[in-house]
């Protein structure tokens, strides 16, 4: 459980994990954004928050009030939120399952790329599914893609990383068919008939894919850091840099600096990123609070923006 989206949002041929949280839809999806909004500005604490202020919330963000009730609805179905009512006003929270989901998932996203050097060793997972597994077949392809593995082969999923820990406990959860894991060098052979582990990434779309993102959002950071985004629009954007760059590094393999082309622009993303999401923090708390104020009937406690570093660590 790693993933604080569906796996399939990002590569769309994987299947969700066991906490079904929203797809990727075309413009805005609201559900994705009730979550975002949530998880921004609860998650250390699974706050209640007033339906008609994520109601109003999403509003701002262009969702009208019948698809933010929707979204809602659907998302407590799921088992992402969880309801209470109080005479005629309802407020939602996040389940514990999806918040747990949510800050793994956070901390993997926004953790620094380690720096050990690589001993030129691959890790290869193969497995043989039958055919009429397709849920198991997805399923195992999504945790695989979130601990970092591509497929060379159908069958046959690689990562230039060690066996963790704790990808050895996610493996073993798993019911499978047959599975085997090994460490082993790749050897040259002749260019007609070989395949280079690296074929197993697009390093040149991910590369595009940071490209985008800096060109995007290297002019809104000296506005945020200055204070001249506020209100809505600070929650806004807060909420886009988040949903455009949690995708970056599910996309990046982490792959040893000595397997990338020079000025891999890794870094200096997640170092953008870090500078827009924490520098409108506090603006947009203070919209998120003035906001579920007016839906509530008492003071509201637990309401406030983490940061990136809050993240990293988990809340501990």
């Amino acid at each position: 459980m790693t993933s604080p989206y569906d796996i399939d949002e990002i590569f769309p041929q994987d299947a969700a994990g066991p906490v079904r949280l929203p797809r990727r839809q075309a413009g805005n999806s609201p559900q994705g954004l009730t979550v975002t909004l949530l998880a921004d500005y609860t998650l250390r604490s699974r706050a209640w928050l007033p339906s008609g202020a994520i109601v109003a919330l999403l509003a701002e963000a262009g969702v009208s009030e019948a698809g933010a009730r929707t979204a809602i609805s659907r998302l407590a179905r799921r088992g992402v939120l969880e309801g209470h009512r109080r005479g005629r006003r309802s407020s939602y929270r996040l389940t514990p399952a999806a918040a747990a989901f949510l800050v793994v998932g956070g901390s993997a996203i926004v953790s620094p790329a380690g720096t050990r050097p690589w001993d030129e060793q691959w890790t290869l997972i193969a497995f043989s599914l039958p055919q009429e597994e397709g849920t198991l077949r997805r399923g195992l392809r999504s945790q695989l893609r979130w601990m970092g593995y591509a497929p060379l082969y159908d069958g046959l999923w690689i990562s230039p990383h060690d066996v963790s820990e704790k990808t050895k406990s996610r493996l073993a959860e798993l019911t499978l068919g047959t599975l085997t894991v090994f460490r082993a060098r790749h050897v040259e052979l002749d260019a007609a008939i070989r395949r280079n582990p690296l074929d197993a990434w697009d390093t040149a779309d991910i590369a595009r894919q940071y490209e985008s993102f800096i060109r995007r959002w290297t002019a809104t950071l000296p506005r945020a850091v200055a204070g001249q985004i506020i209100g809505a629009d600070a929650v806004r954007a807060r909420t886009e840099v988040m949903d455009t760059y949690r995708r970056l590094p599910i996309l990046d393999p982490q792959l040893p600096a000595r397997l990338l082309p020079p000025g891999w622009l890794r870094e200096p993303a997640r170092n953008l990123f870090t500078a827009v999401y924490d520098g409108l923090a506090e603006a947009a708390q203070d919209h998120v609070r003035a906001v579920a104020s007016r839906y509530a009937e008492g003071k509201l406690a637990g309401i406030g923006a983490h940061t990136v570093a809050d993240l990293v660590t988990g809340f501990s």
